[in-house]
């Protein structure tokens, strides 16, 4: 065996650890292992501030994807493309997606009109337009 082992920046030499400074020095607190599978399992469990995922929780997604941009993705657009398109302002659009403000009564309305027939909405700004 070697008389020192390298793991990183910290070697043990002589049974005492070193680093570029020379000897590291002991702090006094024991060396205690890392906890078993089980042993973190059982302080999470333990935990009342956070108690483990049940196996519903996990499945679920762990956070909400707003309606808005779940519409936009499913149609392929951009932010851009799609505030134009829909004449809802960009700004507007980005803070329901990023969940900063939610859309009124009517906005979710829209939303839902878009989903189901956002060809029959292009149709009818189109025709507003002109």
């Amino acid at each position: 065996m070697k008389a020192y082992a390298t793991t990183g920046k910290r070697f043990l030499k002589n049974d005492i650890w070193h680093d570029a400074n020379g000897p590291i020095p002991d702090d006094g607190w024991p060396w205690v292992p890392p906890m078993t599978e089980a042993e973190r399992y059982e302080a999470a469990l333990s935990d009342p501030d956070c108690p483990p995922m049940t196996a519903e929780q996990l499945a679920r997604p762990a956070h909400r994807v707003a309606k808005a941009k779940f519409i936009r993705q499913r149609l392929g657009m951009s932010q851009e493309e799609f505030s134009q398109r829909f004449h809802i302002p960009i700004g507007t659009l980005r803070d329901w997606e990023q969940h900063r403000a939610e859309p009124d009564q009517a906005a979710k309305a829209y939303l839902v009109v878009i989903e189901r027939d956002h060809q029959a909405v292009e149709r009818a700004l189109a025709h507003a337009a002109a």
